[in-house]
């Protein structure tokens, strides 16, 4: 025990003597997820709140392109342009500005959409109706009129993300639909109904409704803070696989360790010194991230992070994914020969088993190959760990698979740490 004590103690001088890096390893943290929260919470709220002009050629002045103007006024995103300079917009003029990038998004309705559109349903109706007998002979036939197809074209900004454009073209074509199933409602209507009361009920009979987990009959709705402090401590957890690499190769090198042992101390003695004072390390990163979360965030106008009931298994959490990060830099500082391989291998590496991770991209939206990658990355066992406790209301039992997994990391990088150094001694 006194060995151990004393490995410990040895490890905070060193870390004593690096003042500089000690506050960058808690100081940056901190900055980067203050940062990156205020930029995605910030983001949010401008697609949510500020409306987005759309440069809008309506050729139709017909129902279709009222009912389009209408749609995109009460949608509360979009700002409707129809005019630049007091010129109005014409089609050459609207693709040359939004693929200028002035604009993301131009809508171009054809002319004649509403009539034609009206035709068509006229055409299809009399069709089924004389099907049945039931045609009015009264009424003008267009069945021989032929009508070509209409196009609402869409300008995209080429630097436009993938998941706006679907996002537009979707709520486009639906409301084209809508649009269309009330024209042959009309035309039904037109042609069978007795009177001005209406025959068919076109009030929508399926709609859709989100159903979120409620804890205390309260609902958990996730934010921007939620998915960040996760993420970002592991990520800031995982960052002391750079120091501690650089520090174990410096005791080679410097014959620190050689001395250690000639004591004699067993490696295996130092190795936990080496875990318990970095682990301190890590929890204080946890609970730093999570203070910044509970107590800063509010005064900059984000979401409160809610810890009620939930800090024990959180720091659990925090606990485990820093004894694998801890592991990993070990192994790694065992392995490296000097701190120009150490270093930047540490710190690509981080950055890499971040990204299949989950950290900045969720899992779900990365190709196969890489879902299937980001089950072997301990930063991605922690956040599921996490989101299972701050998301998804879970308690010890779900959390466990995790917690095994990121202690079999641990004691799986050590010993084989701990195993190499001493085939490299006994050579």
């Amino acid at each position: 025990m006194h060995k151990f004590l004393m490995s410990v103690y040895k490890e905070i001088l060193l870390l004593k003597r690096d003042f500089g890096g000690l506050v960058i390893l808690f100081v940056m943290p901190l900055v980067l997820i203050v940062t990156i929260t205020l930029i995605q919470d910030s983001t949010f709220k401008t697609v949510s709140d500020t409306k987005i002009p759309v440069l809008l050629v309506d050729n139709d002045h017909g129902d279709i392109s009222k009912t389009v103007k209408e749609n995109l006024n009460q949608s509360g995103s979009f700002e409707i342009v129809t005019e630049i300079n007091s010129q109005k917009i014409t089609e050459s003029i609207a693709r040359d500005e939004v693929f200028k990038g002035k604009y993301q998004l131009a809508i171009v309705i054809p002319e004649k959409l509403s009539s034609d559109l009206q035709l068509k349903v006229n055409q299809n109706v009399n069709k089924i109706l004389s099907n049945f007998g039931m045609e009015d002979s009264t009424k003008v036939s267009s069945k021989n009129i032929e009508i070509l197809p209409k196009e609402v074209k869409l300008y995209f900004d080429p630097a436009t993300q993938l998941t706006f454009k679907n996002g537009v073209k979707s709520a486009i074509d639906k409301m084209i639909s809508q649009i269309e199933n009330k024209s042959i409602y009309a035309t039904f209507q037109d042609q069978l109904g007795e009177g001005e009361a209406p025959i068919f009920d076109q009030k929508s009979f399926i709609s859709f409704k989100e159903i979120v987990p409620k804890v205390d009959n309260k609902e958990i709705i996730p934010n921007s803070v939620q998915h960040n402090v996760p993420a970002w401590t592991l990520f800031a957890i995982f960052f002391v696989v750079v120091p501690l690499s650089i520090n174990i190769v410096k005791e080679k090198s410097q014959g620190t360790l050689v001395r250690l042992i000639t004591n004699p101390v067993p490696y295996a003695i130092v190795i936990l010194g080496k875990t318990a004072t970095y682990l301190i390390i890590c929890m204080i990163q946890f609970w730093l991230m999570v203070a910044v979360g509970v107590y800063l965030f509010p005064y900059l106008g984000l979401p409160v992070l809610d810890i009620n009931g939930k800090m024990l298994l959180m720091s659990t959490v925090a606990l485990f994914s820093g004894l694998a990060a801890i592991g990993f830099g070990i192994l790694l500082g065992t392995i490296a020969k000097t701190q120009e391989q150490s270093a930047p291998f540490g710190a690509t590496s981080v950055v890499i088993l971040a990204a299949i991770g989950g950290v900045w991209v969720p899992v779900f939206a990365m190709p196969k190959i890489m879902q299937y990658a980001s089950h072997i990355s301990p930063m991605n066992w922690g956040l599921n760990a996490f989101y299972d406790v701050l998301l998804r209301n879970g308690g010890f039992v779900e959390i466990l698979p995790e917690i095994f997994l990121l202690l079999l990391f641990f004691i799986i990088a050590t010993t084989i740490a701990i195993g190499y150094d001493k085939k490299k001694r006994a050579v």
